[in-house]
């Protein structure tokens, strides 16, 4: 599935003033990996090692000790606010795919038995899952708008792990804005999407059919253990 998602900014490299830990050196490597990632496979892979390091991070003495100083404060509201949200948006990607790689053999099979009911279903499939995908767009659009409120009187150390938590909230985002436009088959860079496979049957091998598939699985693989 080679293709670039929507580019990935991010500003300076997050670091911990006072604490020096191998997990936030991993965080910024990870961070840039997933900018310079090509396929929408190593972009989530990297997602899942960037949450990775954040885990390590979370369960430290003293970060534990700043979540619990500021627990009542608005930007731990915002942050799990955010995270809620983009654990519904990674439940969405997860489904959609596997609706997708069933409607794709479905309509292979229905091709092989001239089944013309069978290609009119994937097509009626094929608009329920587009309305998903844009209603879930538009909802990751509105959670990149979203303003953060944190203060910027809080000490370095809390406002670098205010930082970390909002860049892995939007790098994470954008991966996913890539991966629904992606389905939908907008990305101009993408040579295919699952919507084209139907007019690459005609003149393409069944063995590629069997690696688009082998790709779907992968992403779901992916998907589904971050849920």
């Amino acid at each position: 599935m080679a293709l670039r998602s929507k580019a990935l900014h991010h500003g300076r490299s997050l670091s911990f003033p006072s604490r020096s830990n191998p997990s936030v050196s991993q965080f910024n490597e990870n961070l840039a990996k997933i900018e310079a990632s090509t396929t929408m496979e190593a972009k989530l892979n990297g997602l899942r090692n960037l949450y990775s390091d954040i885990d390590d991070l979370l369960m430290l003495p003293h970060i534990q000790q700043i979540i619990a100083q500021e627990c009542q404060t608005k930007w731990i509201d915002q942050v799990l606010d955010g995270y809620i949200s983009l654990l519904d948006a990674c439940t969405t990607a997860k489904d959609l795919f596997s609706q997708i790689k069933q409607q794709v053999q479905e309509l292979l099979s229905a091709l092989r038995r001239n089944d013309v009911n069978g290609i009119n279903n994937y097509h009626i499939s094929k608009k329920k899952s587009k309305k998903m995908i844009l209603k879930s767009l538009k909802d990751l659009r509105s959670l990149r708008c979203k303003k953060s409120n944190s203060s910027s009187e809080k000490d370095d150390e809390t406002m670098a792990l205010v930082c970390m938590l909002k860049e892995a909230e939007s790098v994470t985002i954008a991966v996913f804005e890539g991966l629904l436009s992606y389905v939908m088959g907008n990305n101009v860079q993408a040579k295919s999407s699952a919507w084209s496979l139907m007019s690459k049957i005609s003149n393409q091998s069944e063995e590629t059919d069997l690696n688009e598939m082998k790709e779907m699985d992968s992403i779901i693989q992916i998907l589904e253990e971050e849920i």
